[in-house]
């Protein structure tokens, strides 16, 4: 499967892989997340390491063993604050739990103000459309054309939790979100453009992009690819992520812009390729014996 072809060691390596929630793996994300989570598993199996699998609710439970290596494809704030212990006790786990947090929308948002990345303004406002998020929303309408509306924490349970309106909409459409019981919202002005999906890996080992709306088949969309690769990597550095995807905004080729980025993407388009990629620099990650 292209995995790291290392010899046995002289002891048996233990690897727990935590497994995302189904509520956050909507429509077929959850079957390509359950996936990849087991194909990276699969590659260290092929080297002998040891595999315990083990659900999000687990970890909310506080039922995560001892191991080596945890691999953390959990998004919810229960198990996520459950599993910071095991970072602060110097654990090595990819994604951290500290890292998964930084990717719920409204910290994201903060983490990338002011990071000389290029991400389009964006604001975190309640649902209760309190004065402060009134004013907020007062001066974004007056600026694009139109923006988007995504909930502010996980980036999505269903299909409704990311939506596209005009900018008479967006205070109908921060009321819907309010009415499902979600407290924070994050509006993005809209960046024209074809949209690029990246995945990646850290050291740099791999990355891989297509066109959205092109999708596999079609051809690359214009860009140029040292600046979306830096632009990636950048933003995952700031995130403290490992294992990661994304999408990004071209409205010229020279000038790739964040959208969005996220912790453990399901890799679907690319996934034996990325498994591989995953296991090798997981192997190589304990044998250092600290995390990266």
């Amino acid at each position: 499967m292209g995995g790291p072809s290392v010899p046995n060691e002289e002891f048996v390596k233990h690897c727990v892989a935590l497994y995302r929630k189904p509520s956050y793996s909507p429509n077929q994300h959850l079957a390509n997340d359950t996936a990849i989570m087991d194909a990276v598993a699969a590659e260290l199996a092929a080297i002998d390491w040891r595999i315990d699998k083990v659900s999000e609710a687990e970890a909310e439970s506080g039922e995560v063993p001892p191991a080596d290596l945890y691999l953390n494809m959990c998004q919810g704030i229960r198990a996520l604050d459950n599993l910071l212990r095991l970072e602060g006790n110097g654990a090595i786990m990819v994604n951290r739990p500290s890292s998964a947090l930084a990717c719920h929308r409204h910290r994201l948002v903060r983490r990338l103000a002011g990071s000389g990345l290029d991400f389009p303004e964006t604001v975190i406002v309640s649902t209760t459309l309190d004065a402060e998020s009134a004013a907020a929303l007062g001066a974004l309408r007056r600026g694009p054309s139109s923006a988007w509306v995504k909930r502010g924490d996980v980036h999505a349970e269903r299909t409704e939790d990311v939506v596209k309106v005009a900018p008479e909409g967006i205070v109908f459409a921060v009321r819907d979100f309010a009415a499902r019981g979600i407290g924070t919202v994050a509006v993005q002005a809209h960046v024209p453009g074809s949209v690029i999906k990246f995945y990646g890996v850290a050291e740099g080992g791999f990355f891989r992009y297509y066109g959205s709306d092109e999708g596999l088949s079609g051809p690359l969309p214009e860009v140029d690819e040292e600046r979306l690769r830096t632009l990636a990597f950048a933003a995952a550095r700031r995130l403290g992520l490992q294992v990661f995807g994304g999408d990004v905004a071209v409205p010229s080729p020279d000038r790739p812009v964040l959208i969005d980025i996220n912790d453990w993407p399901s890799f679907a388009p690319f996934r034996a390729e990325a498994a591989g990629a995953i296991a090798s620099y997981l192997h190589q990650l304990t044998r250092m014996g600290a995390p990266a």
